[in-house]
């Protein structure tokens, strides 16, 4: 619900300017302003659109060459004994390599002869180029280390869950991508020590946690006496599993065990020592009640306003945003006055905050059988879910989905649930990861709407489907974007509503509403903090006054947008941009309009900016009068 990692892991280990996104320049117009010649003819068309796309596939594969991980992540191993070379110069490597691309594109084909789904390919190969453009010089702006998607804590959760081993060479290049954690963080702490010359670096609260992650990971066998690691555990376990298959033997699990253990000890242990070495060193001079980017970073203020436009792949201002979310705000409290009056609980707003938060029926015990209570449930209102797909989708995702726990070494009370991709062949379903370790963060009020986000019909339908796309670029099936992705997952809880079965307890309905305000409350927190120079303190203070979001998720929420500036902008604008465009064709097409044929439009192309969404659907209702 809050959440969700979505970029795929290696992008999101990798190049953070990088992620495929958009700039504001409608690509291709240029080209197809230059093209003055008579319409072409449907087989020049389908010729041209046919070589552009082997082109892009082409290109694609080179440009996979630069991440390891996230070819790991597709479920191919033909780099599974690097990782990926995060320094700034591999940085401006790779964004040299898709401007020549580009540049390639556009002297090579002609954008006036491609059918309108390879003109959209082509708008968002050049956009993602453009946005790494645009990013570059804010290349410090960025934390490589924080609390929240810091690489002190996403390395062991790539190697624990996505380094998959089927036989002995698979286990040697794990090995070989334990010995390679310390060049990473080396590259990582050099781009970090040149920001900090500079007066940039995250809160003190996101040191503190980068410092108590790291130390979580080398707790315990090798690194020190105790119970074994999470790395160690898992190195063990993969070894043990290729005995068991019959893929080697006893004695040759042992010898790769022996050295799994000499690369925790010698490599990752180091790496991790000085990764905490450099967190500490920077605790004096982090900010305790700090502000946003806005006002404490040099060039703070583009910075924003890049990450603004990069989450929402919109052109609205901050100030714009702001007064969306305040608007908002409004419209929803009134909503929850209705239903404390159906509900007849006594007093104002927050008394009714005040009433469903501390009452002891909305909370599943704090212990095992409480967690596992959680999982079932969330487990059961997906399955209900799956069961009505049909009737509201065409285009169904063949991955399957489970509910995860968060491992233990990044699992934060009150942290965000999120979602991670299966492989494009459905060997690895979908994960809906949920943080446990506080049951009194994780309100039963919540449990629906949050799996209807981070699974059904929300980020696993969305995401598997754009991975098991055909007829589209390689590429388009792995795009992203935040204002489409979490868009899509914020409209999900709304369309939920919908369906059979769904928000029947009207508790639910009340985590329904609030999980919309606190997207809508994000609008003005986010803004607040890095366009108007609120602190943390106020930024609580204004969610506090607006939710009955529990003080651990509060917290946790608005330290999550300190390190992320703008992200948590997308949900609402994309969410609205949906719901607009939705409305929009059952205007324009009345009866002709169906459910099924716009949800296929809207997830049938895969991610993409909402300028460009909207173009489709545009497309679609043309299509939809005329047939």
């Amino acid at each position: 619900m809050r959440a969700s990692a979505l970029t795929p892991l290696a992008l999101a280990l990798s190049l953070a300017l990088l992620l495929p996104a958009c700039s504001r320049q409608p690509a291709g117009e240029s080209a197809a302003t230059a093209t003055a010649a008579a319409a072409p003819t449907a087989e020049q068309v389908a010729a041209e659109s046919a070589r552009l796309n082997a082109w892009f596939d082409a290109q694609y594969e080179e440009l996979l060459q630069f991440s390891p991980i996230q070819l790991t992540m597709l479920g191919r191993k033909e780099l599974n004994d690097r990782i990926d070379d995060m320094s700034e110069a591999g940085i401006r490597k790779q964004l040299a390599w898709l401007q020549t691309s580009v540049e390639e594109m556009e002297s090579g084909f002609d954008y006036a002869k491609l059918d309108p789904e390879t003109r959209l390919s082509y708008d968002l190969w050049k956009r993602q180029y453009e946005s790494a453009r645009d990013g570059l010089p804010f290349l410090l702006d960025g934390y490589p280390f924080d609390q929240m998607n810091g690489m002190q804590s996403q390395v062991p959760t790539f190697l624990i869950n996505f380094h998959k081993v089927d036989d002995e060479k698979d286990y040697l290049a794990y090995i070989s991508r334990l010995q390679q954690v310390p060049v990473l963080f080396d590259q990582l702490l050099e781009r970090a020590s040149t920001a900090a010359a500079q007066g940039i670096g995250p809160p003190k609260f996101a040191w503190e946690g980068v410092i108590d992650q790291s130390r979580k990971v080398v707790a315990g066998a090798p690194f020190a006496t105790g119970p074994d690691s999470a790395l160690w555990t898992d190195a063990q376990a993969k070894a043990d599993a290729l005995a068991k298959d019959g893929k080697i033997t006893a004695e040759r699990a042992a010898e790769l065990k022996e050295l799994a253990r000499t690369a925790l000890v010698e490599n990752v242990g180091p790496g991790y020592a000085r990764v905490i070495a450099f967190a500490e060193e920077q605790l004096p001079n982090a900010a305790v009640n700090p502000a946003g980017v806005g006002t404490t970073h040099p060039n703070g203020k583009a910075y924003y306003e890049y990450q603004l436009k990069q989450a929402t792949t919109t052109a609205m201002t901050a100030e714009e945003i702001h007064q969306l979310g305040l608007s908002e705000v409004a419209r929803l409290r009134g909503e929850l006055e209705a239903l404390q009056q159906k509900l007849g609980v006594k007093g104002d707003l927050q008394a009714f905050f005040t009433h469903v938060l501390h009452d002891p029926a909305r909370v599943f015990p704090n212990t095992d059988a409480g967690r596992q209570a959680y999982i079932d449930q969330a487990s059961a209102d997906i399955a209900n879910i799956k069961q009505h797909l049909p009737e509201y989708f065409g285009l169904l995702p063949k991955a399957d989905l489970v509910v995860k726990r968060v491992e233990a070494f990044r699992e934060q009370d009150g942290a965000a649930q999120h979602y991670y991709p299966g492989t494009p062949d459905g060997s690895r379903p979908g994960v809906y990861y949920a943080h446990l370790s506080d049951m009194n963060a994780m309100p039963k009020t919540e449990l629906e709407v949050i799996a209807y986000h981070e699974g059904l019909p929300g980020h696993h339908m969305q995401i598997s489907i754009a991975q098991e796309l055909t007829g589209v670029p390689q590429f388009r099936t792995q795009y992203f974007s935040t204002a489409y992705a979490e868009g899509w997952g914020l409209y999900s809880e709304w369309l939920a509503k919908e369906m059979p079965g769904t928000y029947q307890d009207p508790y639910s309905e009340y985590g329904r509403l609030m999980s919309e305000m606190w997207r809508a409350i994000r609008l003005v927190v986010d803004t607040g903090l890095h366009a108007k120079g609120w602190t943390e303190q106020q930024a609580i203070d204004y969610f506090r006054a607006n939710s009955s979001v529990p003080d651990a998720a509060i917290k946790s929420e608005v330290q999550r947008y300190l390190v992320i500036p703008g992200q948590a902008t997308a949900y609402k604008v994309g969410m609205i941009k949906i719901q607009q465009l939705r409305k929009k064709a059952e205007a324009e097409l009345g009866d002709k309009f169906d459910i099924r044929g716009f949800h296929d439009a809207v997830l049938g192309g895969g991610a993409m900016p909402l300028d460009l969404l909207e173009k489709r659907v545009d497309h679609w209702i043309a299509e939809s009068k005329a047939g």
